[in-house]
Formats: C-alpha cells, sequence, structure tokens
C-alpha cells in the first residue's frame, strides 16, 4: 500500500465515524451523552496530565439543567 492510499483511507474512516456520531447524537441523544461521560471520566482524573484533563473537559457533556430534560440540549426553557 501506498502512503497516499492509506491516507485516503483514513481520511475515509474519519468522515464515516464523524457521520455515525452525528446520527447517533440526533437519533439517540442520552446514548450520546452516557457515552461521552464513559470517554471523559477516565481522562479527568486528578493523576492526568493537564492536556489530558482538558481534553477530557472538552468531550464531557455539559451538565444538566434543573427543569429541562437534559438529553439533547435542544428543548430549552418552557414558553
Amino acid at each position: 500500500m501506498t502512503a497516499g492510499l492509506v491516507l485516503q483511507y483514513v481520511v475515509i474512516a474519519a468522515a464515516v465515524m464523524l457521520s455515525a456520531w452525528v446520527v447517533l447524537a440526533a437519533q439517540a441523544p442520552a446514548l450520546a451523552r452516557r457515552l461521552r461521560l464513559r470517554i471523559a471520566v477516565p481522562l479527568v482524573r486528578t493523576t492526568r496530565p493537564a492536556w489530558v484533563r482538558a481534553l477530557g473537559r472538552r468531550i464531557a457533556p455539559p451538565t444538566v439543567q434543573t427543569g429541562h430534560c437534559g438529553s439533547c440540549e435542544r428543548c430549552g426553557p418552557p414558553r
């Protein structure tokens, strides 16, 4: 395999993974939130380097607002 072909496979794999995540977040927001938490929790431990903790905080889902469902962050306050 040439380097160009490997790069093409990497780009296509990244696009497929991104597309799958967008569909998952739209169709199953609670599951996407749980997955983000599972990925982020080990990264934010105090024994990790600062850059890893920062990455974990970035991956972690936003905190649940009181009075909202907290699953998709689209519902907002009642009108």
